[in-house]
Order: structure tokens, then sequence, then C-alpha cells
């Protein structure tokens, strides 16, 4: 068929041209949008960490496999940095069980008679993200996944439903859903993913362009070793009360309270 007989909505070759970037914006922030809403999820928690922690059997695999290949060529640098990665994913791979603990309670506990609340949105890759939808999968309750299309195709893990799964092309437009009904931001240890939408939501809330929301870091010494926080506060370079904007946790329990004890402090104000 000409291309000229279709309508422009139709014609897909036409809709990828520079011109109707501005449509596919809008697209991207629309579509996710109306089916959320059609679920009748009100509000999110944002659970993001690095897609490369394995649950801890495969890191144990992973790390048994990295010893067998230096084993067997004792002298490879290669072979060397490979077991001290596999080793230190072994320790982290904590997170994991710790994330899906998290998801698993709060979605069991805010999913029921009809609520859909506190859902668990995640990047929709694997390890840590993996582990967030995961835990909602294992009460039975929805969750999220906004996977983006990247040069090396991050895969949509398992644990999403089908028809809440979301596939964009644009950072910025995906970034706005990460935060549109956001009730809380959890990072666990991750890369640059995990630091770029860390950073971003405590730039949005220390500026004030969204309301404060709990952000809870879990793992303190994983944090506190990959960044100086309190140097940038000695630099001169935020306010002391800036660091107060996020909060470390260690359990999926502690987690849990916290976000539900901020919320519930903040009801009480307005009551009174």
């Amino acid at each position: 068929m000409s291309r000229n007989l279709l309508k422009a909505y139709e014609d897909t070759e036409f809709l990828k041209r520079d011109e109707c970037r501005p449509v596919r914006l809008q697209l991207e922030l629309l579509k996710p949008e109306i089916i959320i809403h059609e679920h009748g999820i009100d509000s999110t928690i944002v659970l993001f960490g690095s897609a490369r922690i394995p649950e801890p059997g495969k890191a144990r695999e992973q790390l048994d496999d990295a010893l067998s290949a230096l084993e067997a060529d004792p002298d490879s640098p290669e072979a060397k940095r490979a077991v001290q990665v596999a080793r230190h994913r072994v320790e982290l791979s904590c997170w994991y069980a710790v994330a899906r603990e998290f998801a698993a309670l709060v979605s069991g506990c805010c999913q029921i008679q009809g609520r859909c609340s506190y859902v668990i949105m995640t990047g929709g890759g694997g390890g840590i993200m993996e582990a967030g939808n995961r835990g909602a999968a294992d009460v039975g309750a929805k969750s999220i996944g906004l996977n983006i299309s990247l040069p090396y195709e991050q895969a949509a893990n398992p644990y999403i439903p089908d028809d809440l799964v979301f596939y964009f092309h644009y950072f910025s437009i995906r970034k706005m859903h990460f935060l549109l009904r956001a009730k809380a931001l959890c990072a666990f240890p991750g890369g640059f993913g995990t630091l770029d939408e860390l950073f971003e939501t405590l730039t949005l809330i220390q500026t004030g362009k969204i309301r404060p929301m709990p952000v809870v870091l879990f793992g303190r010494e994983f944090w506190e070793d990959a960044i100086h926080w309190r140097k940038f506060a000695e630099y001169g370079l935020i306010d002391l009360r800036d660091l107060d904007i996020f909060h470390y946790c260690e359990t999926a329990q502690e987690g849990w309270d916290y976000i539900q004890g901020f919320w519930r402090d903040r009801e009480d104000t307005r009551q009174t």
C-alpha cells in the first residue's frame, strides 16, 4: 500500500521523522498515564538498583565460574578481576533478597480490598529491579516496569504484568513517569542509572520542584563508601540540612516503617 493512502497516525515512518518528535513525546507521556489510571493505581514506590546484582544463588554460581576460570589461567589479569567482581556481587546479592522482601511487604499491605496504592515501580530490567517486581508477584500484586530502549536492549524481567510493562525511547518522559505518582524512592546499591534517578529526585526535592517524599538508601555501608555525602556540605556546596532529604535503612521492614511514618507525620501535621 502506498504510504500516501495511510492516515497520519497509521504511518509509522512519518511518525519517526524529526518533525514529529513533539508528537512522540506526547504519546510516551500519554500511553502509560492512561493505562496506569485504568488500573486504578493512585500511588507508587519507585525502586531502583543495579541490574547487575543477581539473586544470591546465581551470584555464588558466578563466583564459582570465575574461580574455575582463574584456576585454569592463574596469571590472567582479566580472570583475577572477574573473581574480585564476583566476590563483590556475592556480598551485594543480599540486597536482591531485601528488595524482593520489601516489595512483597509493601504490596501485600497496600493492594487489598480494591486499593491499589504504593504500587512498586521499577526500571523494568534485571537485578534489583527484577527483585522488586518479583516481590510484588510473590503476593499476587501488581507492579510496573518502565523499560528504556538501549543499544544493548534491556529486556523486561518476567515478573511484570504484561499490561503494566512500558517501553520508552526518551529518558526524560520515563523520568516524569517515575515521579508522577511516587510516594517514595528506594535506592539500592547501583551504578550510573541508579545514581541518575537518585540525584534527580534529591535535586527536585531540594529545589522545591516536587513535594518532599521519603528517599530511602538501602545499605549505609555501600552508600557512604561510594559517596562522601558530608563532603558536599563541608565544601559549602549544599546545606547540612540537605543531608536530611534521604534516610538510610538496612531491612525491608525498617524501610517500610520509615515510609509509613514519614507520611503519617505529615498527615498529623495537616490535621492540627
